[in-house]
């Protein structure tokens, strides 16, 4: 049975210009340089210098964590005892410091994992890089962007701790600011961020969520 995060189980097909770009592109130089597994680790390094998002000792929850590069940026940020617990429905090869769990966080059986990973305690920080695989038809990766990305939202808001961060990647486009309103709504700032690390012509971006608010008993109720 495919999954809801990854239905084709495919990895994307890159052109010819892609690939001149990233070989040329000195964030892949430099992530080869320092070690990480993509360029995409200077995107969490940009956002936690401008949020403050790593701190030493932290629990965080890496989902979409696949090849394993924000992991380890958490590993190199959050010290010795910090915990990570990363997810992803792809393999991900192993990090010294951080448990992997290899799981759709969709279903029933995967958040049990996660929970068990975990230690059964509620995070201070979830991150998600999380992407949809392309076809090539906008609305249709559009969808799919939010989607993920409102799936991540409703497992941090499940899982953090009252005060505890969020960070999810999205595209810019339809249904963006519905998703955006709700982490306001549940987050006592909000930010809207565009790393430097992301490319240009990219679509993406991140919504960042500091101090997720405490409910409280009753809020909601008349």
């Amino acid at each position: 049975m495919t999954s809801p995060l990854n239905p084709t189980r495919k990895k994307h097909r890159f052109g010819k210009a892609w690939m001149h770009d990233h070989v040329n592109d000195p964030y892949v130089k430099e992530a080869q340089r320092r070690g990480f597994r993509s360029r995409a680790a200077f995107k969490l390094i940009e956002l936690d210098e401008r949020d403050k998002l790593l701190k030493p000792g932290i629990v965080a929850v890496d989902l979409g964590s696949a090849p394993g590069s924000w992991s380890q940026v958490l590993r190199e940020r959050l010290g010795s005892k910090g915990r990570i617990v990363a997810v992803d429905v792809l393999e991900m090869h192993p990090l010294a410091g951080v448990a992997f769990v290899q799981a759709d966080f969709a279903t029933d059986e995967g958040l049990a994992a996660v929970a068990e990973a975990l230690g059964n305690r509620r995070a201070d920080l979830v991150v998600s890089d999380m992407a949809p695989n392309l076809s090539g038809v906008e609305s249709a990766d559009q969808a799919r962007s939010v989607g993920l990305a409102e799936m991540a939202l409703a497992f941090a808001v499940d899982h953090l701790q009252p005060g505890g961060d969020f960070v999810v990647k999205v595209f810019q486009g339809s249904g963006l600011a519905p998703l955006e309103k709700a982490v306001r709504e549940r987050f006592a700032k909000a930010y809207v961020r565009k790393p430097k690390a992301s490319r240009d012509r990219s679509r993406e971006i991140f919504l960042v969520g500091k101090g997720l608010r405490d409910p409280g008993p009753g809020e909601g109720q008349e």
